[in-house]
């Protein structure tokens, strides 16, 4: 039989998650609580507090790496079926998605106001996308378009879907963008091979790259800042 300790329902009202929340709010419940909100049940040993404690515990208690795990690297849990792996990932990504409040930028000043509309996009992904960012003669923004998507090590993007976009929409300069899942901001010489091939496909189509941003969730690195664009 299940130990009663175990069992959320025969915990004190005030501390079940759920009607902590609806007492508390959200800001009183821990991690684990939250988490164990979206589970719903843990196991015949574990609570299910308990059982997400334990998930949190091999992420080192860091939300971000808890993002970056897959639905199978949650399933080797016991007690995290298919359908409670999904229910985390899925809540997961969409706080990843969440807009920052204050970050609606329409016009580039800077590479900082390009990080701020591109982190939201690239923040805590597990393989690798490249971004751009379209922009008009005041360098103001037309839109902010995903080019391609690839693997924890890579991706490929063809500078000829770069450009079409960038014509399609009438931009008069583009920023280039890509993230590092393994969080190393350093750009590698494919990197900044790619960076001069598109650079000078831009100069000839009288569209120019004006900057190529590495993003992380540690921060970014910009080749225009750093002289090597």
């Amino acid at each position: 039989m299940e130990d009663q300790h175990l069992n959320i329902r025969s915990w004190a009202e005030e501390d079940r998650p759920r009607e902590k929340l609806l007492t508390k709010g959200k800001s009183a419940l821990s991690d684990a609580e939250l988490l164990a909100i979206l589970i719903g049940s843990g196991t015949r040993s574990m609570s299910a507090v308990d059982l997400c404690k334990k998930i949190l515990y091999s992420t080192d208690n860091d939300i971000n790496k808890l993002a970056k795990m897959t639905i199978a690297e949650l399933m080797r849990f016991k007690g995290i079926g298919e359908a409670k792996a999904i229910s985390i990932v899925s809540a997961l990504e969409l706080g990843r998605r969440r807009k920052p409040e204050g970050k609606n930028i329409s016009r580039i000043t800077c590479s900082t106001d390009a990080f701020n509309i591109l982190s939201p996009l690239m923040k805590d992904l597990p393989h690798e996308e490249f971004w751009i960012i379209l922009l008009n003669r005041q360098n103001g923004v037309i839109k902010t378009i995903k080019t391609s998507s690839g693997g924890v090590s890579g991706t490929v993007v063809d500078p000829k879907i770069v450009f079409k976009m960038a014509v399609d929409h009438t931009a008069s300069g583009v920023i280039l963008s890509h993230n590092h899942p393994s969080g190393n901001l350093k750009p590698s010489q494919a990197d900044l091979q790619l960076t001069r091939k598109i650079k000078e496909a831009g100069i000839l189509l009288e569209v120019p790259v004006l900057d190529h941003l590495i993003i992380t969730n540690n921060g970014y690195f910009s080749m225009a800042d750093e002289g090597v664009l």
